[in-house]
């Protein structure tokens, strides 16, 4: 195969040097539990799911009906729930567990929490709302503020329910709706569902030995302890850490953005680390009100949205609006394949063309960490040896320098992890570390099965259960419609774009599907949506013409991305986009939807018999 000339002029890089070596860092963490690896928050460990930051307010059970009941309070609810209203649907009621709209947003209040995709195209109706993001990469507090903005305009508040969880969902076939019950004496009825229960809520902890018998303080990012540490989620220093030795465990992206804050306001802060991030320069900076006023015309988010995925997502945009990190590499691939002869741009000098980049990149990314760092043992072992997307990467201008603070240690475990828990705190290859306090940076569920996320099952038509019938894996047609699950519709990101790099414009698409369909229905007198076996069938099909997921192959280091490192199976297959990527799916999409045909989907008068329904379409995707 004809390599793909280099576009820099740095030096020559050994690339089978660097396969050898990411093979061998892989390897060393190598487990073979994979998942199994974490534990469950529960039982003993339930208190870590306390929810620090708004009290339960009292209330009665709801019993009536609502047009639309969606489920999770986070974007995908707000947005889908904000284009309901807008389409005319005024009893829309969001089940949240939290306390609050926020979903993501409302758990991470750690220290220096922020959004790693630029504001413009990661918070969700800036143009509908009138907001100017404060900065290129927004903080918690204004991400929250803004999830609540969206739910005072639309008119969310009303009719919500918070601190609430789902415990069933089941088709009533003689009723055609919904019955929902929860945890808070809930039993009401819905003519449409819509399921937002992303997986970035459920918090885990690392399955270390002794969990449970440290004597000191601890709790999950996701549950911050201000109480305890002082300080608040906008960044004010920590004063009551001053006189207090604490661990982070897990050096994810949560640990890359609360460890700077960590450093200057403990005593000693200990950074258990067994993988590194990657973590490149992120260059936050303020917006600049009278450049935003010159760009927020008419439809200036969705061009932006557009933008950014054609420039990160294999796309061909002229311009990148973006310009960060995540387009960066992008921009890298392209170049290279640009400088091949038509010809010559094969499916395996396409691949060439990512490595060469991908190499180019990570080298750039670990220069960076020993011109910062100036413990040279702690550089060295702060370096990824990975491929850039084997993980997710970082960007952080704070966290590297963190380790030039006096009494910051990083505690590199070499792949292996945290040895064991005691009374008084961290072992790791034999030698314990004596701790106040131990703060678990250890993200969320994420490879988990829905079920086990959402905290309940669906029960559609026939008593079919969801869990069955994905028990092989995902099916479904774009992503949001189940056969066999009438008036039921998924917000994510899986079987439509699957675009993992900015997760809000899955989920602001399908909004508009599901805002467009259930005004149809209304306006047409169809009580049931339902996707057909056949429409459905096709669409899988499609999605394993493609060729999988591009990002945390097996070969990668272990984490989210790739199932930690285990093989993920043959479900893992579904788990996949439109298989000319995500560009083309939003093209797809947007035509099916200005069609009117809604090919594929079944519009019905009610319960399902001879001559009682619609069909629009069904053929191939």
């Amino acid at each position: 195969m004809t390599e793909p000339a280099p576009t820099s002029q740095g030096p020559a890089i050994d690339k089978e040097r660097l396969r050898q070596k990411y093979l061998e860092e892989r390897n060393k963490r190598l487990r073979p539990d994979g998942n199994d690896q974490y534990l469950r928050v529960a039982g003993q460990l339930a208190h870590y799911l306390d929810d620090p930051y708004t009290p339960v307010t009292p209330r009665q059970p709801k019993t009536d009906h609502v047009t639309f009941a969606f489920i999770g309070g986070g974007f995908a609810g707000l947005v889908t729930s904000a284009r309901l209203v807008e389409a005319g649907v005024k009893d829309v009621r969001v089940i949240e567990k939290g306390g609050d709209f926020g979903g993501t947003w409302y758990w991470n209040r750690y220290p220096g929490a922020q959004c790693d995709t630029a504001s413009m195209v990661y918070m969700p109706l800036l143009e509908e709302t009138g907001h100017m993001p404060s900065e290129k990469y927004a903080h918690a507090p204004e991400i929250l503020a803004h999830c609540q903005r969206i739910g005072r305009q639309y008119g969310l508040y009303d009719n919500a329910l918070f601190h609430t969880e789902v415990v069933s969902l089941d088709w009533d076939e003689a009723e055609t709706r919904w019955r929902i019950r929860t945890n808070r004496g809930d039993d009401f009825t819905a003519e449409f569902v819509g399921m937002g229960t992303g997986p970035l809520h459920v918090p885990k902890l690392p399955g270390i030995p002794g969990i449970e018998s440290f004597k000191g303080h601890s709790f999950h990012t996701s549950r911050w302890d201000y109480d305890y540490t002082g300080g608040n989620p906008s960044g004010a220093l920590m004063e009551k850490l001053a006189d207090k030795r604490v661990g982070v465990i897990g050096t994810g992206a949560t640990s890359v953005q609360c460890v700077p804050h960590l450093a200057r306001a403990c005593r000693d802060l200990y950074v258990f680390q067994r993988t590194p991030s990657s973590v490149d320069v992120r260059a936050n900076a303020p917006i600049d009100r009278e450049w935003f006023a010159g760009i927020a015309t008419p439809g200036w988010q969705q061009r932006w949205l557009e933008n950014f995925t054609a420039n990160q997502a294999g796309g061909s945009a002229e311009e990148d609006l973006v310009q960060d990190g995540w387009t960066d590499l992008s921009r890298r691939i392209r170049a290279r394949i640009m400088d091949l002869p038509r010809e010559q741009r094969t499916p395996p000098n396409m691949l060439a063309a990512f490595e060469d980049s991908d190499f180019e990149k990570m080298e750039e990314i670990r220069a960076r960490v020993d011109s910062i760092v100036q413990d040279r043992e702690a550089a060295t072992k702060l370096k990824a040896w990975y491929r850039q997307l084997c993980k997710r990467p970082c960007f952080h201008d704070s966290y590297l320098q963190a380790f030039n603070t006096p009494g910051t240690h990083l505690i590199d475990t070499d792949g292996k992890g945290v040895e064991r828990i005691t009374e008084n705190g961290v072992v790791v290859a034999g030698k314990e570390y004596a701790l106040d306090c131990i703060i678990y940076a250890s993200g969320f569920e994420v490879g988990t099965e829905y079920k086990r996320r959402a905290g309940f099952d669906l029960v559609g038509r026939g008593g079919a259960k969801l869990s069955d019938y994905w028990a092989s894996g995902m099916r479904s047609k774009h992503g949001v419609h189940v056969h066999g699950f009438p008036n039921a519709f998924f917000v994510q990101p899986a079987q439509g774009a699957n675009l993992i790099s900015n997760v809000p414009h899955n989920l602001t698409d399908a909004a508009k599907t599901i805002a467009l369909l259930v005004r149809h229905a209304r306006a047409n007198g169809f009580k049931e949506i339902e996707v057909s076996k056949q429409a459905e069938d096709q669409w899988v099909e499609l999605l394993l013409t493609g060729a999988g997921r591009m990002i945390g192959s097996p070969d990668c280091t272990p984490g989210y991305y790739n199932n930690e490192g285990r093989e993920p199976g043959p479900a893992a297959k579904l788990n996949v986009g439109h298989p000319a990527g995500a560009m083309a799916y939003f093209k797809y999409i947007e035509g099916w939807r200005s069609s009117g045909q809604f090919e594929g989907i079944a519009f019905r008068q009610g319960r399902i018999s001879e001559g009682q329904f619609e069909l629009r379409g069904g053929k191939q995707p």
